[in-house]
């Protein structure tokens, strides 16, 4: 199970691990594969401590991050966070707080504790993702990448400066279209990708690794809440939706109440990225603290249906490993089979 990129990024597996859990990146990058921290979530602060985590716990093993750039810049400037905040917010107009107030009265959640404020909500913009790529090319990556969507020209020409490669994703149906559109270069195959045989797939219709995301949320090291977890494990293939709830731009997670709650036409629907995730990181706060798997933001793909163990990485790794080695040899042996 090896391609060229095995060699270009100097790992064992063409498996690369999308997460924001620190343990999981140093645990896939330790057992062959790449890890990839989704650094979204972190203020530029909180970025720096988990990647001195990995550095730490890594053993010299390559690993990646994975930013998010919105698509229509919000320009806000200030010296604190607190500054940008306040002027986003006040971008949100009032039908919409309103609303968000209501959904959480609605379903009862209780209020933050004193003093207690929302994080992770300034991630969303252009000037911290653009903080989050410096500090990420500080550190010795192998690889950034840029989720929904493909990263500014600017942040390419930054990262290909300091010797970082930026990946290339594409999802299966894509797959043979975009290696022949964009060879040589490489290309990352994305999109239910969560077995051995998938990963055959993908390398057979000319991807030269496997992206995957929602396999490693019920790992052991995953840090999933145990609300999540149980709503992950119980869930089947046909249980997720697409939505806009959270971010602001389509992503696929478990159908629930709020996502619900936020396809009602008697709603004001969803904001764009970033404006929802400022809007409802209070509520997400609430319903993170209150346990209720019914309102638990739980992203996950269509592969959640084979997620129904709790597994340590390397186990799921060297799993994915052997599925593909037993796709392989049952494709030769069909090939072989007289007439």
């Amino acid at each position: 199970m090896r391609t060229a990129l095995c060699d270009t990024f100097g790992i064992e597996y063409p498996i690369f691990a999308f997460t924001h859990c620190r343990d999981v990146v140093a645990a896939v990058s330790k057992a062959g594969g790449l890890g990839v921290l989704g650094a979204v979530g972190f203020s530029p602060e909180q970025l720096e401590i988990e990647l001195d985590w990995i550095d730490d716990h890594v053993d010299g093993k390559p690993y990646g991050v994975d930013t998010v750039m919105p698509q229509k810049k919000v320009d806000v400037h200030g010296e604190s966070t607190d500054e940008m905040l306040a002027q986003i917010r006040s971008m949100i107009d009032a039908n919409h707080w309103r609303y968000v107030d209501e959904l959480m009265d609605r379903f009862e959640l209780p209020p933050l504790p004193e003093g207690e404020e929302p994080h992770g909500v300034l991630g969303w913009t252009d000037d911290v993702a653009h903080r989050h790529v410096e500090i990420a090319l500080a550190r010795p990556i192998k690889l950034i990448a840029n989720a929904l969507g493909s990263p500014p020209k600017d942040v390419i020409d930054q990262a290909h400066a300091h010797g970082v490669l930026v990946a290339e994703v594409a999802t299966m149906v894509l797959v043979p279209e975009v290696v022949e559109a964009v060879a040589p270069t490489p290309v990352l195959a994305a999109g239910g990708i969560g077995s051995g045989r998938q990963i055959a797939a993908a390398l057979a219709l000319g991807a030269q690794g496997a992206w995957l995301g929602s396999l490693w949320l019920t790992t052991a090291e995953s840090g999933s809440s145990p609300a999540v977890l149980e709503a992950y494990l119980g869930a089947t293939s046909s249980d997720t939706v697409r939505s806009r709830c959270y971010t602001g731009k389509p992503a696929r997670m478990l159908r629930n109440q709020w996502t619900e709650a936020w396809a009602d036409p008697n709603g004001p629907g969803p904001l764009g990225m970033p404006l929802q995730n400022i809007l409802t990181s209070e509520a997400n706060a609430r319903i993170a603290r209150s346990g209720r798997k019914d309102l638990q933001f739980a992203p996950v793909g269509q592969i959640v249906g084979r997620m129904n163990e709790v597994r340590p990485v390397r186990d799921v790794i060297y799993q994915l490993v052997e599925e593909y080695v037993e796709a392989v040899e049952e494709l030769e042996r069909g090939l072989r089979a007289p007439a």
